[in-house]
């Protein structure tokens, strides 16, 4: 009897793994061995040149303390700080604002300033940047307005930021917005409170998330693109700028490898403040929630109208002028219109190649990437044990985010390029330039597909468990279905994103393998102004065109997938 109790304690009961388990922790070993290539090792590479001298010889500091020794280059660092402080400020305002008129307002035409508030999503962060130099140049249409400063500097910069980072802010705001209780409002109206001390204590408390998480999105965005600073910065130095000019201008690869690492440094931290701060949200709807129903007010509906206008209008005539410029013969001394601009092939610096090479990329992006994506997604939401892998794999899915694209497409020349590396012969290739792209939005496609994955109950996989049916056939036959609309979201944001990206692909495309992104740039470095705006309006018309038969295409695809939710 003694051995009895023993016996019980003693024994413990260990989970067998199966042979879909087995293959699924493979799955993820591959997707882990993808990520460790596209992220990890370029970025020791990057970290391991910065140390290095021109021969390769391990030199220690001796490059960061040059770099810092340098007034032209360590000034740079304040100035992107104050660019990135000033444009946050201002496009985290004008966000909150036109979205606080879209969820608290009456006013006519909700869908049509969403739309257009949307624009600047679908055009490379050099278009603002070269409407801006129509608008306020030397020969600009209202240089006046500018009092006699130079649009190519700060002013420009920001100005060319607020436009291109606006939509992503007024995202993460309308959805912090959307989110109220109208029972709080009620409580507060009862009350008697007073509609401004009802905005500082409801409104602004259940939004303030959100906001936090804007700053943080439109803070990174700007310290790291390079497309505006590019154009319209004038000798106003960025860090993503010189990074640009030590590679491609001085061939500094060490310093440049410096500049680079500098530049992580804010964009991480950013990302880690974003990080810390939605892990303390917490869940602003209960079960018992009323939708917030905002009430006619003519005259606060016209305020809002006012505004909302004024900012889509503003979005709506930086498109124009783009638009308008690409057709004007020669601006200003023959204004008379032509396609002759259009003529890629005749400009220096572009080519029509260079648009279907984006197409090209931008169609592999989306299929292998959404595969890569999604496929990884499932594997780490849906298996079981294995906990540290995943969890491991989790962390470098979210590593990308933190990188800025200039950043990224430095390391992949270091690694890739490195003698020895057997993976070399990828170099100069297309078969680059979409490993990239995808590696750069890898994060937000995942946390996309992980999201999808989570609203799916898990009773899905322990049924067809039960019933002995392989876990690839319920992946194929019940989530992609159930899944698809998040499966499409991803492939068309990956599509339109490589369409649009400039400074992830800056350093690795080659004479074969130019994007239209890149042709807008040397185009402007040619003086053929005119036809990189033509170009960049190629972009926002390939990317709109996109979204709208991705929608067509689409539209039976998802209901059909979606039909079991209306029964």
């Amino acid at each position: 009897m003694a051995n009895g109790p023993q016996a019980l304690t003693a024994t413990t009961v260990k989970a067998k793994v199966s042979r879909d388990d087995w293959v699924m922790r493979g799955g993820m070993v591959v997707i882990g061995i993808y990520l460790l290539v596209a992220v990890i090792f370029p970025l020791y590479s990057l970290l391991s040149k910065s140390f290095q001298d021109e021969f390769g010889k391990f030199v220690g500091l001796a490059n960061y303390a040059e770099y810092f020794a340098t007034p032209a280059l360590f000034f740079s660092i304040n100035n992107s700080l104050t660019i990135s402080f000033t444009s946050m400020v201002i496009t985290v305002s004008l966000a909150f604002g036109y979205a606080y008129g879209l969820t608290r307002s009456c006013m006519p035409g909700k869908n049509i300033f969403k739309a257009i508030a949307l624009i600047p999503i679908l055009a490379p962060s050099l278009l603002p940047a070269i409407s801006l130099r129509y608008l306020f140049g030397a020969q600009g249409m209202i240089k006046e307005l500018l009092m006699g400063e130079s649009i190519y500097g700060p002013i420009g910069i920001v100005m060319g930021e607020v436009f291109w980072t606006f939509p992503h802010a007024l995202i993460i705001i309308l959805t912090a917005l959307s989110t109220a209780d109208a029972r709080l409002y009620e409580a507060a109206e009862s009350m008697g409170t007073s509609k401004l001390r009802t905005f500082f204590t409801v409104t602004l408390p259940g939004a303030k998330y959100g906001v936090i998480s804007a700053c943080f999105v439109v803070f990174t965005l700007v310290i790291t693109d390079f497309g505006v600073p590019k154009v319209i910065g004038g000798n106003y130095n960025v860090l993503a700028v010189d990074v640009y000019k030590q590679v491609v201008g001085q061939q500094n690869f060490q310093m440049g490898a410096v500049v680079g690492m500098v530049l992580l440094a804010p964009a991480l931290l950013a990302f880690t403040a974003d990080r810390i701060v939605q892990g303390k949200q917490v869940a602003l709807l209960s079960a018992r929630a009323v939708p917030y129903q905002p009430r006619p007010n003519k005259r606060f509906d016209l305020i809002m109208l006012t505004v909302c206008g004024i900012v889509a209008l503003t979005i709506v005539g930086l498109l124009g002028v783009a638009q308008y410029a690409s057709l004007v013969k020669l601006w200003p001394y023959n204004m008379s219109l032509t396609l002759h601009h259009y003529d890629f092939d005749l400009r220096d610096g572009g080519s029509w190649g260079a648009m279907f090479n984006s197409l090209e990329m931008a169609g592999w992006t989306a299929v292998i990437g959404t595969t890569v994506v999604f496929t990884g997604a499932y594997l780490v939401e849906k298996s079981k044990g294995f906990t540290h892998g995943r969890g491991l794999i989790q962390l470098m899915c979210m590593i990308p985010l933190a990188v800025p694209g200039i950043v990224l497409g430095l390391a992949y020349i270091f690694f890739f390029n490195h003698p020895g590396n057997p993976l070399g012969f990828m170099y100069a290739t297309m078969g680059i330039l979409v490993m990239c792209t995808i590696t750069h939005f890898y994060t937000v496609s995942h946390l996309t597909a992980v999201t999808a994955l989570k609203q799916m109950d898990p009773e899905f996989e322990a049924v067809s468990s039960s019933l002995k049916i392989p876990f690839y056939r319920t992946f194929i036959r019940v989530t992609v279905p159930v899944c698809m609309p998040a499966i499409l979201d991803i492939s068309v944001y990956l599509f339109v994103n490589a369409m649009t990206t400039v400074s992830a692909v800056i350093f690795i495309y080659s004479a074969d393998t130019q994007l239209a992104s890149v042709a807008v740039i040397n185009m402007d470095d040619a003086g053929e102004i005119a036809s990189a705006a033509a170009m960049a309006m190629m972009i926002v018309y390939t990317s709109a065109g996109m979204r709208l038969l991705h929608f067509l295409l689409t539209r039976g695809i998802a209901r059909q997938s979606q039909a079991w939710r209306k029964r």
